[in-house]
């Protein structure tokens, strides 16, 4: 780090890369900082540039509930400590860039680097001297090294850990606790000399209250990428345990209360589906790097990754598989109906649609009906519709499930558990419920006169 920095008073540039869950709140909380001065740069498409006029009067653009971020936006703009623009000026001069771009993988489990790369070609053009580049973007394992340094090498002529410094940094953030958990999580840093990891650190030190782990760059984005495929792997298992219980007659949940009781259990549960730009990609990304960058002598033994990401993929179509088995117990058609989707976000109580399994319950319907006469509305009370283009999308609940023959429950939003059922059932046309989410009590809701699948618990009374 240039000796400057380090001295009460100097001048501190910033530039974040990418204006998504994680570049707006990682940008509000150094702008926050003493002496650090951030901008913030995001493309001006049609779909996210009116984010740069939004964040730039001091507004949150999440609808969700983020607690602190709104008031910290508002705050750091005010003070004139930051701003977003659609160019790379503020690159010229800063000391550190982060880069938070989306890294998703395509239909055949690639990675899509258009943006990595894209950006990392225009920091080629404007790196000075001495800066320090912070990849926190989730890669495949090799990424950094391989494929980011030697496009910065070559645009600048400098050379890493010499003039400039590389450092792989990534993010835990999850929506509705975004300033949380980059506070208040651990951060490992992976740069590629001694010096690189303590400009990270000295950035890292103003907001990150943990630990700051040093290791070097590989470990640091196996590190990720692992992460999140052992949670994806223990979803996993809940949602087959869930597919098991159903055969069974049992509710699964009821299981994992008993097996939870434990103090060294804690046993993940089912679900409608996986979603997030996290969970449904670095699985991917972790075997990715593995087949493109080692020899793979272990290769016919990797198994449970892509065994589980599969299931965890498979869980949407379940979803329609619930729905089919009470339309044939019930002698119903698949035709002349409406059906609702209830939360189009991943998560509860937010605004992020990113894979969600609700667009995937919707294609599969789609796929199979093609030629039904069904008419399609999703609810959710965060999304707005500039996001979510697959069906008619309300904010208004009586609108949506006016007339319903099939409501289908794919997010557990705060307001579906505050459900007046009587209500509903004279609101809708059929009374069908497809719970994703253990919303609602079986005995409870069937006493109601509504007919209800869950996924995790078989159709009949166990006794």
């Amino acid at each position: 780090m240039p000796s400057n920095n380090n001295r009460p008073g100097s001048r501190t540039e910033i530039a974040i890369i990418g204006m998504g869950y994680v570049g707006i709140p990682m940008a509000a909380l150094l702008a926050d900082v003493d002496d650090f001065y951030v901008t913030g740069i995001q493309r001006r498409s049609q779909r996210s540039g009116w984010k740069i006029d939004w964040l730039n009067s001091g507004k949150n653009p999440f609808e969700g509930d983020e607690p602190g971020l709104d008031d910290l936006i508002k705050r750091v703009v005010q003070n004139g400590k930051f701003k977003v623009s659609d160019n790379y000026d503020a690159v010229d001069n800063a000391d550190f860039i982060l880069i938070d771009v989306q890294t998703p993988v395509d239909d055949d489990r690639i990675p899509r680097y258009e943006s990595l790369l894209e950006v990392s070609q225009n920091i080629s053009k404007h790196l000075k001297k001495g800066a320090t580049i912070i990849l926190e973007s989730t890669v495949a394992p090799g990424t950094t090294d391989s494929l980011v340094c030697p496009i910065l090498e070559e645009g600048s002529g400098l050379k890493r850990s010499r003039d400039f410094y590389l450092v792989f940094s990534f993010e835990r953030v999850m929506p509705g606790k975004l300033l949380e958990y980059i506070t208040d999580f651990p951060r490992v840093i992976g740069g590629g000399c001694k010096q690189a990891n303590e400009n990270a650190k000295f950035l890292y030190g103003k907001v990150v209250k943990k630990a700051l782990q040093v290791t070097d760059t590989l470990t640091a984005e196996l590190t990720k990428c692992i992460e999140n495929a052992y949670r994806d792997v223990n979803i996993a298992f809940a949602n087959e345990m869930a597919l098991l219980c159903e055969d069974f007659n049992r509710n699964i949940y009821e299981i994992i209360g008993f097996i939870n009781q434990r103090h060294d259990r804690m046993m993940h549960y089912p679900g409608s589906g996986v979603g997030g730009h996290c969970l449904t990609k670095d699985p991917w990304l972790l075997l990715h790097g593995y087949n493109k960058y080692t020899i793979r002598k272990n290769e016919a033994k990797i198994k449970i990754v892509p065994d589980s990401r599969n299931l965890n993929d498979y869980m949407p179509y379940h979803m329609v598989e619930l729905m089919e088995e009470v339309f044939r117990e019930s002698h119903k058609l698949v035709d002349n109906i409406k059906i609702v989707l209830l939360g189009v976000s991943y998560k509860a109580n937010t605004d992020d649609t990113r894979n969600t399994p609700t667009e995937n319950i919707i294609k599969v319907l789609q796929s199979r009906y093609h030629s039904h006469n069904i008419n399609y509305i999703a609810h959710d009370p965060y999304v707005n519709e500039r996001d979510y283009r697959l069906t008619e999308l309300t904010t208004n609940f009586d609108e949506a499930v006016k007339g319903a023959d099939v409501l289908i429950f794919a997010t557990n939003h705060r307001e579906y558990y505050e459900i007046d059922l009587d209500e509903l059932k004279k609101k809708v046309r059929t009374p069908i419920i497809i719970d994703g989410r253990n919303i609602f009590n079986k005995k409870v809701i069937e006493e109601k006169g509504f007919i209800y699948r869950k996924v995790g618990e078989g159709p009949e009374k166990p006794f």
